[in-house]
Parts: C-alpha cells; sequence; structure tokens
C-alpha cells in the first residue's frame, strides 16, 4: 500500500481552514473561553469566601482575630492560587492535543526540561515547599503582625501580612509600603502577634529615690489602668512590676510588663507611659530623659518621659518611625 503526497492546491486552502475552524478550532475558542470563565469563577467565589472569613471575624466581640481565621483566610488564598495553576495546566494540554501535537510524544522532551527546570528553577520549588509548611504549620496568617528576617538584607522587614500563598508572603510596613518576599528566601519569621503580646516599660529612677517606694506605686499605677475601661479591653491581666532590672551610677531601672492581645503590646505601652511618667511626677520624682519600652526580642526602643514617643506601632496609621 502506497502513501501518495500530493500538493495541497490553493483552492483547497479555505476548505481546509474552514474545517478546521469548524472542529478542532472551535474547541479551542470554548476551552480558552471556559478557562476565563473558570478562573473569574474562581477568584470571586474565593474573594467571596475571604470576605466572609472577614465579617465574622469582624461580628465577634474580640478585638483581634483568632488563629483559626487566620489560618481558614490563608488557606482559602492559597486554595484559590492552586485553582488557578491547575486550570491553566489543564487548558493548556487541552489546547496542544486539539492542534495536534501528540502528549505522549512530549513525555522525552518534558522530562529534559523537567531536569533543566530542577536546576534553574529550584528557588521556585524552594518557595513552594517553605510556603506549604508556612501554611501547614500555621507559622502566620492574614492580619499577623511579623518580623521577617531575609539574608543579606540588614533590617527586617516589620508589618501586617497582607497576603500568603505558597510563593511569596506580602506585608505592609508602617510607612505604607508593600514587601514581598519568597518564601524560600526568609530565614527566621518572628510572630508579634501569637495568642498573646507583651508590653514591656523599663522606667529610669534616679538612685536617691526610695525603690521600694516607686515599685509599690508602679504596682498601683499598674491595678488603676487595669481598671479603666480603653485599658481592660487591650489587656489579659493586670500589668506587673518585675522589680529592679539594672543598676547604674545615677539611676537605676524598674521593668513593668503588661500581656496584651496579639498585636497591641505597642498601644498598650504608649498609653502605660503616659501614667507612669504622671503618676511618678505627682509624686515629685522626675525621670531621666529616656523611657525606654522593650521590644518582644529584648531590644529597646527609647522614647521621652512624657510617653509622647515609643516604638512604632504597625497596626496605627502610616506615620513616621519614632512618632506617635
Amino acid at each position: 500500500m502506497y502513501l501518495s503526497l500530493t500538493p495541497l492546491s490553493s483552492a483547497n486552502v479555505p476548505d481546509e481552514v474552514g474545517h478546521w475552524a469548524r472542529g478542532s478550532g472551535l474547541e479551542i475558542l470554548l476551552l480558552l473561553t471556559g478557562a476565563i470563565l473558570l478562573t473569574r469563577f474562581a477568584t470571586w467565589l474565593g474573594g467571596r469566601i475571604t470576605a466572609r472569613i472577614d465579617a465574622n471575624a469582624r461580628e465577634t466581640d474580640t478585638l483581634v482575630a483568632t488563629e483559626a481565621s487566620k489560618h481558614r483566610h490563608a488557606v482559602a488564598s492559597v486554595i484559590t492560587w492552586a485553582t488557578l495553576v491547575i486550570i491553566y495546566c489543564a487548558t493548556g494540554l487541552a489546547v496542544l492535543a486539539r492542534l495536534g501535537i501528540p502528549l505522549t510524544n512530549l513525555v522525552a522532551p518534558a522530562a529534559v526540561a523537567g531536569v533543566a527546570l530542577g536546576f534553574g528553577a529550584q528557588r521556585i520549588v524552594q518557595d513552594l515547599l517553605a510556603g506549604f509548611f508556612i501554611i501547614t504549620e500555621r507559622q502566620y496568617g492574614y492580619g499577623d503582625l511579623i518580623r521577617l528576617s531575609v539574608p543579606g538584607i540588614g533590617e527586617p522587614a516589620i508589618g501586617t501580612v497582607q497576603d500568603v500563598n505558597l510563593r511569596v508572603t506580602t506585608v505592609r510596613t508602617i510607612d505604607g509600603e508593600v514587601v514581598i518576599t519568597p518564601n524560600g528566601q526568609i530565614s527566621q519569621v518572628t510572630n508579634l502577634s501569637r495568642d498573646y503580646s507583651r508590653a514591656v516599660v523599663d522606667v529610669p529612677v534616679p538612685a536617691t529615690v526610695d525603690v521600694n517606694h516607686v515599685s509599690d506605686l508602679l504596682k498601683t499605677i499598674g491595678e488603676e489602668a487595669f481598671k479603666e475601661e480603653e485599658l481592660r479591653d487591650l489587656l489579659l491581666d493586670a500589668p506587673t512590676a518585675m522589680g529592679v532590672q539594672s543598676l547604674d551610677v545615677d539611676h537605676f531601672q524598674l521593668r513593668v510588663v503588661a500581656r496584651t492581645l496579639p498585636g497591641q503590646q505597642f498601644k498598650v505601652g504608649r498609653m502605660l507611659r503616659v501614667r507612669i511618667a504622671a503618676g511618678l511626677r505627682r509624686e515629685g520624682i522626675y525621670l531621666p530623659p529616656s523611657l525606654e519600652t522593650a521590644e518582644p526580642d529584648g531590644t529597646s526602643n527609647p522614647s521621652n518621659a512624657s510617653g509622647a514617643a515609643g516604638p512604632p506601632d504597625p497596626f496605627g496609621p502610616s506615620a513616621p518611625p519614632g512618632t506617635d
């Protein structure tokens, strides 16, 4: 049996194109249209789900979102992102089949391309794996206040998580900047809003003052602050005077610690500094020029004794660091 190859005449070209357009061409058009509609539906459904999660969180009496709602928000974003990837990949394979490209013949080239991508795109694979463990281990979620450390970058990024998926984490800083960090490049994450936070205020007091009197005064200020409605909603228990933390030639430092709702330590710290400075001044005790609030990692951020300044509040409005 012989197969005769006859050249395609120009007269038959429109017929062949029309036949292909009515067959495979129409199927490709329908596939692309369906993919567009599916992606729009998946995006719409993901937005509705996350909006519902946020609405349920706002309807509760708590001032901050629960860990469960943060995790559900992150999972919804990841599922939406993964669904879009599956739709695009399935549509691409179906279009190739309609174009007459046998998929079985692509196995060997795909294996070679996979090996090449394994070496060239290993950072992407690293990002995806890191994002998978971030989501499954609930390291942080939407709305968490975190500090991201990346090798090669001196200052870590501190801000509120705006989005987290399998590849990147998006954080908005106090200055309103959006920092997008690949998950595989994150070397350390400090979650500043997990379960509860701590506001730590170090009070420098002149060495000539009776330390016991100042300790009792700080304890009284903490108990009075806990009774105030404005602070009681933010505190888990009454602020505690921890005693002398350090001694110097002309002054010593007393520490006041308060457990707060997640992410509210900066606001509570500012409010406590105002009350401590006013309370000590009523007793005739004048503080040195600096009054420090310790960060959760042990570092300190100085502010003036009147309590007008302090560490930036990532949940507050955009303002230059060090202003209130």
